[in-house]
């Protein structure tokens, strides 16, 4: 199975029998001539389309059928909105999933291990990094770095959770273990970028994590990955039955989904940090793949369908799952984590186990 993505300016996605026949235009600029590319409609689990591109009708039900959806980006990545087959019928992990959001104590135990999960893989990030690092590299604020969300995670798998909820409801994040969560994963944050600006084999101005805007080429492909990410994240959440916007870590709020957010936490490393610290450092992507408008960075369309190209390999590559120890890809984790997360809260098993990268 795959993701279908739609680079290609004013591209038609068409149903011919089992078949997506996509109909790229003659694009005058590159030079580029009219081409069509067809796809076994059987492969496809997903299609993103990234701007001016349209699905037909007869592919858009055709897909659905096959619970498949439809993710559309604006041209630079930007998720937008999403066209997903029924809802899962399975009301009791729903009603187990609010009932936990609702009840405190669980709420934030739950929200430390997506943080505990999240931290675990930042750290082993930075010491495999650190131990394949040039002589010449800052390998001590690495280590450092490493060290320092190591402590973070004895903090969490320390924390202490209140009877009933923050003392001040009106500043739900001060004197709370919720809040104290939140500030040990910024801590966390900050000293993981700071030691992965050193990990990077290209000077491309990045010095920490910028999100809105991206002020240079890394801040953009994190940002790109980690939306792409988004959409598969979501995907595996509807599949195993969940609302994906009552969540445990993240606020609720209109539109924001919070439990994707949550469940993502623990994937953003192994999958889209890996694959942005690969693609700089074997210089897959250089300074000439990105575009600069009065300080802000984009991919070239050349260089997203790179990027895009690695997103998938990373995510059809396999490794043996460190729960249920067989092997699997990393796009088949993502819905193991969901479905071990509707086990844990329906109780058909004790704890929730992190998705943890040896």
């Amino acid at each position: 199975m795959t993701t279908l993505y739609l680079t290609e300016p004013y591209s038609v996605v068409r149903k011919d029998g089992d078949t997506l026949v996509v109909q790229i235009p003659e694009n005058k600029e590159t030079g580029a001539e009219k081409r069509s590319v067809r796809v076994p409609l059987l492969k496809v689990e997903q299609v993103v389309v990234m701007g001016d591109s349209t699905v037909t009708t007869p592919a858009l039900l055709a897909l659905l059928e096959q619970n498949a959806e439809v993710c559309f980006c604006n041209y630079w990545g930007k998720f937008q909105g999403r066209l997903a087959p029924e809802v899962s019928k399975n009301v009791f992990v729903r009603t187990a999933q609010f009932r936990t959001h609702e009840a405190y104590r669980q709420r934030v135990a739950l929200a430390a291990r997506f943080v505990r999960g999240k931290l675990h893989n930042q750290r082993t990030l930075l010491l495999r990094s650190h131990r394949s690092a040039d002589p010449d590299a800052r390998q001590e604020e690495v280590g450092e770095a490493a060290a320092t969300i190591g402590r973070l995670i004895e903090e969490v798998d320390g924390l202490v959770i209140e009877q009933d909820g923050p003392p001040d409801l009106r500043r739900p994040q001060q004197e709370s273990a919720l809040g104290a969560l939140h500030g040990f994963e910024g801590a966390a944050g900050a000293a993981f970028f700071g030691g992965f600006r050193r990990l990077l084999k290209q000077d491309l101005g990045f010095d920490g994590r910028h999100r809105r805007p991206p002020t240079d080429p890394v801040n953009v492909l994190l940002s790109y990955g980690y939306t792409l990410l988004m959409n598969h994240v979501m995907s595996a959440l509807q599949i195993a039955g969940f609302d994906p916007y009552v969540g445990y870590l993240h606020s609720e709020g209109y539109g924001k989904p919070a439990l994707a957010l949550d469940l993502m936490e623990e994937m953003r490393t192994p999958v889209v940090d890996s694959v942005v610290l690969t693609v700089i450092n074997k210089q897959i992507l250089q300074a000439h793949d990105f575009a600069e408008t009065l300080g802000v960075y984009q991919l070239t369309p050349g260089g997203r369908r790179v990027f895009l190209n690695q997103f998938e390999q990373r995510l059809n590559t396999e490794i043996v799952h460190p729960v249920f120890q067989y092997k699997a890809t990393y796009r088949r984790c993502i819905e193991l984590q969901a479905r071990l997360l509707a086990k844990f809260l329906v109780g058909e098993v004790d704890v929730y186990r992190p998705f943890q990268i040896r």
